[in-house]
């Protein structure tokens, strides 16, 4: 991996940490009454269990980390993919191809974390509420987007090269 490459792996996590960070924040503020606090709390009770919910601050900062760990990881994922894949790597270059990447990629990440990841850690089924739907189409925008346009700049075709 280049340090180019591995720069924009870093941007791509940090971005979409921060931008899904505060999507969701003003969601559980402004729109659901409750606090940042409370929503990185229920972060870390996935792993944590329901006792993270009165944790404090402690354990607002371990779901936090949490939150930076899988921006980061969805992130490399993203990566593998464009770097495995020259119709997707075609895409990025295209017009509009990070916008498209990006409404595709971001609810699938909301889908695999909430129908898949967040299940098998906690053992209950998934609540399909309007929270669930205001997630998946928010996933575009605040995790697919950041994780597309960081990325796009290290994965695509590169006409200066020759590379088509």
């Amino acid at each position: 991996m280049t340090d180019r490459t591995l720069s924009r792996l870093t941007l791509a996590g940090f971005v979409t940490a921060i931008v899904d960070g505060l999507f969701s924040s003003v969601l559980s503020v402004v729109f659901y009454h409750s606090t940042a606090t409370r929503l990185f709390q229920g972060v870390a009770s996935v792993l944590l269990g329901p006792e993270a919910l009165t944790g404090g601050t402690r354990t607002a900062a371990v779901g936090l980390f949490m939150h930076f760990g899988v921006a980061f990881g969805w992130s490399v994922v993203f990566l593998v993919l464009a770097l495995n894949s020259a119709w997707l790597r075609t895409l990025l270059g295209r017009r509009y191809g990070v916008v498209a990447a990006a409404s595709v990629y971001g609810p699938f990440v909301w889908i695999a974390m909430s129908l898949a990841v967040i299940p098998l850690l906690v053992h209950r089924p998934p609540t399909f509420n309007i929270r669930w739907w205001v997630q998946l189409v928010g996933h575009g925008p605040f995790v697919g987007l950041p994780i597309a346009a960081s990325l796009a700049p290290a994965v695509r075709p590169r006409l200066d090269r020759g590379i088509t």
